[in-house]
């Protein structure tokens, strides 16, 4: 059986693509490029926007005219279908989430064993593997779900509560990937949770507080841990047995930077990239709290955001914000932009309000008109590319450490610490995965 795998979303979509890959590699099937060539295209599913939720109809009625394939739809939109996708074209099944036994049995094989739900891919299968087409960089996935119910979220309905990995597996699958790969980006769903579904219920000391510090094994302070396996301690787990590669946190909340993770930002640049994706979402705390997003204000957000600027001589710092949300006024919209200005981002992602028909946000008054909050996306997104221009244009000529992404069409993507994207000819690339290079 030929296969063709198709992702949309985030990064632990990405992840669990691979793993659903692997396990059919291992029951024999090919993976292919191509749909056309496919006798089963299986495609992974995002709900976070409407607009995502309208591509993947797309795309499978585009696989459905193309190619003679059927199709299974996972993921987390396929979680909540109430049968709009089981009807559309060609589509075998819809599997929630993305377990890959029942993946497996939905395509017609039935191996004596499968694999379980919980079992991670092979650092080291073919789909994994480092230097294909000069990408050397590799997802780690640490844990699933959230506990939080952002009103305007449909994901917590999909993907359930937090589930965290073990700090021996994920170390193990650390070493095995650092054989074949420069970098590894921590991803999940709430990285910053970490821990928390064993009862670890303290994200621990916050930036600045030094009392009761002990050092580490890097020899700059940390917080003790009191036993605790946080997303701060993990990482420093992670740092310790696998050196030689350097780590990413994908997403994590601006407040659930403790004073571990902070220390390594600032202490370990070679270990820890230079950058954090902070969601953001609202620069206003009446509207922070319709939605629900209650463990920070916009003024607990921008202090650990001012912290960490201070002593990070490099910082690439990214957010998402979502313009338009039911009830958002004119003073609502301003305190976000004076926010996102006064903060020193590199890069935001915008999305205006569509409603998830799960999720308690479709249920607000006070709705707004699409015209109204496409406008205020679009302002959100010029100050996010005015920014992202302004950071390189101080970056450029200046020495970073970066690493390989892909190589296509004669160039060579090169990612720095703090996720600028540099592109060089291949014929001034030698070949290995991590460098200095100066930002043009």
């Amino acid at each position: 059986m030929n296969v063709y795998f198709h992702t949309f979303g985030c990064r632990a979509n990405q992840y669990d693509t691979e793993v659903v890959r692997q396990a059919f590699t291992e029951q024999g099937a090919v993976v292919v490029d191509d749909p056309a060539a496919a006798d089963l295209t299986v495609i992974n599913s995002c709900t976070v926007t409407h607009e995502s939720e309208t591509k993947l109809r797309r795309f499978v009625r585009h696989v459905s005219r193309t190619s003679r394939a059927e199709t299974i739809v996972m993921g987390c939109a396929a979680a909540l279908d109430d049968g709009a996708i089981a009807a559309l074209p060609s589509v075998r099944a819809v599997v929630p989430n993305a377990d890959p036994a029942t993946v497996l049995r939905a395509a017609g094989f039935s191996p004596p064993s499968l694999l379980s739900v919980s079992s991670p891919p092979d650092p080291l299968s073919s789909s994994r593997r480092g230097g294909t087409n000069g990408r050397h960089r590799a997802l780690l996935k640490i844990q699933d779900g959230c506990d939080e119910h952002c009103t305007f979220c449909a994901t917590t309905l999909a993907r359930g509560a937090n589930r965290s990995r073990t700090v021996t597996e994920l170390v193990e699958e650390a070493r095995m990937l650092a054989e074949h790969h420069a970098e590894i980006v921590l991803t999940g769903v709430h990285i910053g949770t970490y821990g928390q579904d064993w009862g670890l219920t303290d994200p621990g000391r916050q930036p600045g507080d030094d009392e009761n510090l002990r050092t580490s094994s890097f020899g700059f302070p940390r917080a003790r841990a009191r036993g605790q396996s946080t997303l701060g301690s993990l990482l420093e787990s992670l740092v310790t047995a696998v050196p030689g590669v350097r780590f990413r946190l994908s997403s994590v909340e601006a407040t659930e930077v403790d004073d571990t993770l902070a220390r390594l930002l600032i202490e370990a640049p070679r270990h820890v990239a230079a950058h954090l994706h902070a969601p953001l979402q609202s620069g206003s705390n009446r509207i922070l709290k319709r939605m629900g997003r209650h463990w920070y204000t916009a003024e607990t957000y921008r202090a650990r955001i001012d912290w960490l600027a201070e002593r990070l001589p490099v910082f690439g710092l990214g957010a998402d914000v979502i313009a338009g949300f039911p009830g958002e006024t004119d003073d609502d919209h301003h305190a976000s932009l004076t926010l996102l200005n006064a903060l020193p981002f590199t890069y935001l992602h915008v999305f205006p309000f569509s409603v998830r028909p799960d999720a308690a946000a479709a249920r607000l008054p006070d709705p707004l008109d699409p015209g109204l909050i496409n406008g205020r996306a679009r302002e959100l997104r010029e100050l996010g590319e005015a920014k992202a221009r302004a950071y390189r244009g101080r970056r450029k000529g200046q020495r970073a450490d970066g690493v390989v992404a892909g190589r296509a069409g004669g160039r060579v993507d090169v990612l720095t610490e703090d996720y600028l994207s540099v592109y060089l000819p291949t014929d001034r690339w030698d070949g290995r995965p991590r460098f200095e290079l100066i930002v043009d």
